[in-house]
């Protein structure tokens, strides 16, 4: 099969042929937002990480044991070039995945994936329920209540910070201006005026 770089459009295609859950969907829209925004930041190609960003757990709902397995096969059969199959395939470091992160862009998506978790949870008991007016520290204060957010691994932010050679405060910081970008497609515009 021909390689082909992918277009928005495709991976959404494809993301919703694979994920029927809202909360995947806002989760794919989240890290795609902070992808976009870390790669203006770098000067990258923002195209090109933002949709790594938006089809990263495309087999997580319906593969969740063969989580990123299933991804690299699902890409490589629909023609995806190699790149974009490796970054998707990094971000399972450690957990589902051999595959190390080693450029910039999928150093990014392994330290970002879990942290956008922290900060739309961090948002969510907030009395404006919104990021457009959250600042790190507010991630920062439930940071060691493990209770918290349960789900989301810590320790893989901080390595992803470490392998970025960035401040932990400075990911958040980041992670959470590029989830302001896409604020009111994943929930999280909420009232700001309070």
């Amino acid at each position: 099969m021909e390689t082909r770089i992918p277009t928005r459009e495709a991976a959404l295609d494809l993301f919703r042929r694979y994920n029927k859950t809202e909360s995947l969907y806002k989760h794919a829209l989240s890290v795609e937002a902070v992808m976009r925004f870390m790669a203006r930041k770098h000067g990258e190609d923002e195209e090109k990480w933002g949709i790594i960003g938006l089809i990263h757990d495309l087999d997580y709902e319906m593969y969740p044991d063969q989580h990123c397995t299933m991804t690299e096969k699902i890409l490589k059969d629909e023609g995806w070039p190699e790149e974009y199959v490796r970054a998707v395939i990094s971000h399972g470091y450690g957990i589902c995945s051999d595959t190390e992160p080693q450029s910039l862009l999928e150093k990014t998506l392994f330290a970002v994936d879990e942290l956008t978790g922290l900060v739309t949870t961090s948002a969510l008991v907030r009395p404006t329920r919104s990021v457009l007016d959250m600042e790190a520290r507010s991630v920062r204060k439930k940071w060691t209540d493990k209770r918290f957010a349960a789900g989301v691994d810590r320790s893989v932010i901080e390595k992803g910070a470490a392998m970025l050679g960035v401040d932990l405060n400075d990911l958040i910081a980041d992670t959470i201006m590029g989830m302001r970008e896409a604020a009111e497609e994943i929930g999280l515009k909420g009232n700001p005026a309070l």
